[in-house]
């Protein structure tokens, strides 16, 4: 029995079919010549009317315009416009760096890094273009280094016969510290998250090491694809060099693994049991189908480029692979889960499903009516640095290295939009809102 049609494409899952979707507008670039393309390609004229609707590019269900320049009315369009808005930025903390204004100067630094980063994550292909503004990003982090409170090394890690980098924040003061791990999202790089006046980790005494994995940021530069297994191999291997460091408590190992993050940061908790405590909030450990046949049609066209996969059936043989079946209940360490009620790539079913799987002492935060990018305060955050999930998961993470026992393992947390937050004495344990 047909089970599902994948909303624009591609397969129908049930009787193991498949199909092509056809667009009554196909985008020019579907038109020309080169290696073969997803059969996505030609629906990007939706991407077209998306931006220019509403401002959005992947994610459609906040509220509001997204950041997006007005001046921008097409998807090929949001590369020129944003970079030429990071550029300017740039300009003006050069001149503030110049007058010794350097806390000024870090404020716009960090700005024009994420300008430029939201710039180059729409651009699929390492071209030009995205190797211009990838080093842009990089070019003004390395301004954002060099104007810190603290100290931030950029980390080079050998790894399979190359190189996987990260940002190393270091919290002051004497003495092994906690390390939390922090895995980015699928579209993100490790420049987007701590802004270095707001670091939350640092604020509770923990170091943070920012990755970028295969396929992400500057691996992606570098030809490093993502394979189905080979980030948490990466990942390990970092943490490998990062416990010999004397700044690190080896025993103090957290992972932080946001979004498409959480099922990487899923399975390094599972294959490496060096973590102590995991926190994978923004749930995307769940069946890829629902990512990348119900949700917007470009996540194809993004994974495609993380994983260098040049046809449809190369891609799905790729994400096929990539699922946290069987690997639940290898996790041994605490775990703090977190989802929206109605997150179209996380069914609430299917996180309850995999959740229940677990043997490591573990509770999930369910967030009512909110979608993938979930707040505890229920107000809808700008960008990724700004979420407020970073303090909770950062407190949560801090009592866990200091020995406290997860408060309510095995336990959904139904947070009450009336109520106070998952720490309250009267949080709601229900898992559905009928219950």
């Amino acid at each position: 029995m047909i089970s599902r049609l994948a909303a624009g494409g591609g397969r129908l899952y049930g009787n193991g079919a498949t199909f092509q979707w056809s667009s009554m507008m196909p985008s020019p670039r579907s038109q020309k010549k080169g290696p073969p393309h997803l059969q996505r390609d030609s629906q990007k004229w939706f991407f077209d009317w998306m931006v220019k609707e509403t401002g959005k590019v992947f994610h459609f269900q906040p509220d509001g315009r997204g950041r997006i320049p007005r001046s921008v009315r097409s998807h090929d369009m949001i590369s020129k416009h944003m970079g030429q808005a990071a550029r300017r930025i740039e300009r003006l903390a050069q001149a503030e760096a110049e007058a010794g204004h350097r806390e000024t100067a870090l404020e716009l630094y960090y700005q024009a890094t994420l300008q430029y980063h939201d710039a180059q994550h729409v651009v699929f292909e390492t071209n030009d273009e995205k190797r211009f503004l990838h080093g842009a990003l990089m070019r003004c982090y390395g301004k954002v280094r060099e104007f810190s409170p603290y100290k931030i090394e950029h980390v080079d890690v050998k790894w399979n016969g190359t190189v996987v980098s990260g940002n190393l924040h270091l919290a002051p003061g004497d003495g092994r510290k906690p390390l939390v791990f922090y895995v980015p999202g699928c579209d993100q790089t490790k420049e987007a998250w701590p802004h270095p006046y707001y670091n939350q980790a640092l604020q509770r005494g923990m170091h943070v090491f920012s990755f970028d994995g295969p396929g992400q940021g500057e691996s992606n530069l570098r030809g490093i694809r993502l394979t189905a297994d080979n980030y948490e191999e990466a990942a390990s291997a970092a943490i490998g060099e990062l416990v010999k460091r004397p700044e690190v408590d080896p025993k103090k190992i957290g992972v932080y693994a946001l979004s498409f993050g959480s099922h990487w940061g899923m399975r390094i908790a599972a294959k490496d049991h060096r973590i102590a405590a995991a926190a994978a909030p923004w749930a995307s450990y769940v069946d890829k189908y629902y990512l990348f046949n119900e949700e917007s049609p470009g996540y194809k066209q993004l994974f495609a480029s993380l994983t260098q996969s040049e046809s449809e059936e190369a891609l799905d043989k790729v994400v096929a692979e990539m699922t946290m079946e069987g690997l639940m209940e290898k996790i041994a360490c605490p775990t703090l889960l977190t989802t929206g009620e109605y997150d179209p790539r996380a069914p609430l079913e299917e996180v309850l499903r995999l959740f229940d799987q677990m043997k490591a002492p573990a509770e999930l935060w369910l967030m009512p009516d909110q979608f993938h990018n979930g707040s505890v305060t229920g107000t809808a955050r700008s960008s990724v640095w700004e979420a407020d999930i970073h303090a909770f998961v950062c407190d949560w993470l801090r009592e866990r290295f200091e020995g406290k026992p997860v408060k309510h393992a095995g336990k959904v947390i139904y947070l009450e939009p009336s109520g106070a937050g998952p720490n309250a004495a009267n949080v709601s344990f229900k898992r559905r809102w009928f219950d």
